[in-house]
């Protein structure tokens, strides 16, 4: 059974920094594309970022871009999201998702497995 979750969400204060991580099992990840979303209270489901299969490829929202980097390694199956410089409004439920893919290749859509999220809140 495919599955991923993720972990290390929690409470921050602004400007702080949190890891969080996505563990897959029943697959590995070495052929999968992987993505990062967040969902607010009221508000649509955003893209955050991605990479590619391979790592050599990362893409980020403008919202988030010099603050998170993606990163991955295979050989954990896990794929990582360092957010750095917190503000509330990065305050969601953070999901990660995975997309089967033949080439070097990361878009913020399409992804057809996904995690159950993890909790980020931002706040003094």
């Amino acid at each position: 059974q495919y599955k991923l979750v993720e972990s290390g969400g929690g409470l921050v204060q602004p400007g702080g920094s949190l890891r969080l991580s996505c563990a897959a099992s029943g697959f590995t990840l070495d052929y999968y594309a992987i993505g990062w979303f967040r969902q607010a209270p009221g508000k649509e489901r955003e893209g955050v970022s991605c990479i590619s299969r391979g790592g050599t490829i990362t893409n980020h929202a403008d919202s988030v871009k010099g603050r998170f980097t993606i990163s991955r390694d295979n050989a954990k199956n896990t794929v990582y999201l360092q957010m750095n410089s917190l503000k509330p409004e990065d305050t969601a439920i953070y999901y990660c998702a995975a997309v089967y893919r033949v080439h070097e290749i990361c878009v913020l859509g399409g992804y057809n497995y996904w995690g159950q999220g993890t909790q980020v809140t931002v706040s003094s």
